[in-house]
């Protein structure tokens, strides 16, 4: 049996994903979690196949598309060589993301790169390599001028705002009236100054927007695609060449975290781009999508290890290994980024005890480290497991270092299903390492153990 928790989102209740009660069960009883793996981050392979499939067939019918895979949302080379696997290209956006993305196997050709604030040197990489670069901005079209070389197989394209406005969540809307992305093209002026941009070059062949992900609702992420497809007829037939040929639509299709549904669908994404821009599948355009979040999250899951729990001012609270240093924007910004959260026993079984409410805090030294203020799960104790469910994509992936906490470890897992499964996991389990937990020698060194006496004044 699973239990119903309490979703702290206005949808109300909901339940977690039963599909990964064995998975928990197999983690706890192979040492996994527990006393010597009080926190770890697990990806469901067979999961993100089935995830990168839906994309690939809600675009069948598209004649040219690149899918790559948004490197920020999961920066794990093995995660990142299994979607090359899978067929997928990458999105990276710092040297940092673009090495991963080359370690992981991607072809320089299904690589793209983007970032508001590329160097001199970062530019000359991604030339000397082919990878497609999106330019940020009019100036840094004209730092291109100056380093490309004309033999470069360097797809180039322009990143343009939209300016159609914000989601429910500020900080992921990259199309609003004064969003540092891109060339704003509502400004006045700009429209023009785009047009010219493409007139003066020749190697200038690629239109890039990208509106936001979480919050956004499709109907204006489609509306950002529609006006930058706008542009590129506009471009062209301004021309009179066809000199846009490609459009980067960005990614951005938010998740649900509510429940264990995924909605909206790739199929819902592409119907909404349908309807906005009819002839954005026509094959005119080549085109390159930039999805992380939606392949990912609900594919990978938190678990970690109740420490103790205790009463304050009549709250009961759970204290556990998962806090902000692997859920960060959930702790930062709760009400945006809710996450659903499972209650497993010492054993890694689901727990059936009564419920109450409980806050379940993380280990950081700041008071705010809580991933859930009173939510109604079964009644947690020392040694207890819990889950959090959904993050798959930023969490476990990229944690934070306060107050010094290792990096957890990450294991993929397989699952067979049993001839009865109702819950999708019933048979044995099998984990791959994805990353080793990060030892106090590893942390030591990062923080500049080579280097301890290179502060101390010295006489003489």
């Amino acid at each position: 049996m699973t239990q119903t928790t309490s979703a702290h989102h206005q949808g109300g209740t909901a339940p977690p994903a039963a599909r990964f009660d064995a998975v928990v069960r197999a983690a706890v009883g192979q040492g996994l979690l527990g006393e010597g793996g009080p926190v770890a981050g697990f990806i469901d392979t067979e999961g993100v196949r089935a995830s990168v499939g839906a994309l690939h067939d809600a675009f069948a019918a598209t004649p040219e598309v690149l899918h790559t895979f948004a490197a920020k949302a999961c920066s794990l080379v093995p995660v990142l060589r299994l979607l090359a696997d899978c067929g997928m290209g990458c999105e990276v956006a710092s040297p940092g993301e673009l090495r991963l993305a080359m370690e992981a196997g991607f072809a320089a050709s299904r690589v793209v790169l983007d970032s508001p604030a590329k160097t001199r040197e970062e530019i000359r990489l991604a030339l000397a390599l082919g990878v497609a670069v999106n330019a940020d901005s009019l100036d840094e079209l004209r730092r291109i001028d100056a380093l490309r070389n004309p033999g470069t197989a360097s797809v180039l394209g322009l990143r343009v705002n939209p300016q159609v406005g914000g989601g429910s969540i500020g900080p992921m809307s990259t199309a609003t009236d004064t969003s540092k992305f891109g060339v704003a093209l509502r400004d006045p002026g700009a429209r023009e100054a785009i047009v010219e941009a493409f007139r003066e070059r020749p190697w200038l062949t690629r239109l890039h927007t990208h509106v936001g992900s979480q919050g956004c609702p499709l109907e204006l992420i489609a509306d950002g695609v529609a006006r930058t497809y706008e542009l590129a007829e506009e471009i062209n037939a301004t021309l009179g060449v066809r000199r846009v040929t490609s459009l980067d639509i960005g990614g951005g299709l938010p998740v649900n975290f509510a429940d264990e549904t995924v909605r909206p669908g790739y199929a819902d994404y592409v119907a909404a781009l349908t309807a906005a821009a009819p002839g954005l599948f026509s094959g005119r355009y080549s085109l390159v999508t930039e999805f992380g979040r939606s392949l990912l999250a609900k594919n990978g899951f938190i678990g970690a290890r109740v420490e103790y729990t205790k009463v304050a001012g009549g709250r009961r609270i759970a204290l556990t290994h998962a806090g902000a240093q692997t859920a960060t924007r959930t702790v930062l910004m709760p009400d945006a980024w809710p996450l659903r959260i499972g209650a497993f026993g010492p054993d890694g079984t689901p727990k059936t005890v009564p419920s109450l409410a409980q806050d379940i805090a993380g280990p950081c030294c700041f008071a705010g480290d809580v991933v859930a203020y009173g939510r109604e799960l079964p009644e947690l104790a020392e040694d207890d497991v819990i889950v959090l469910y959904d993050t798959g994509a930023y969490y476990f992936s990229t944690p934070w270092a306060y107050n010094s906490l290792p990096r957890p470890a990450v294991y993929g897992f397989r699952a067979v299903a049993g001839p009865e499964d109702g819950s999708g996991h019933d048979g044995p389990v099998t984990f791959t390492t994805v990353r080793d937990a990060q030892s106090l020698d590893d942390i030591a060194a990062e923080s500049g153990l080579a280097h301890a006496d290179a502060l101390i004044q010295r006489d003489g």
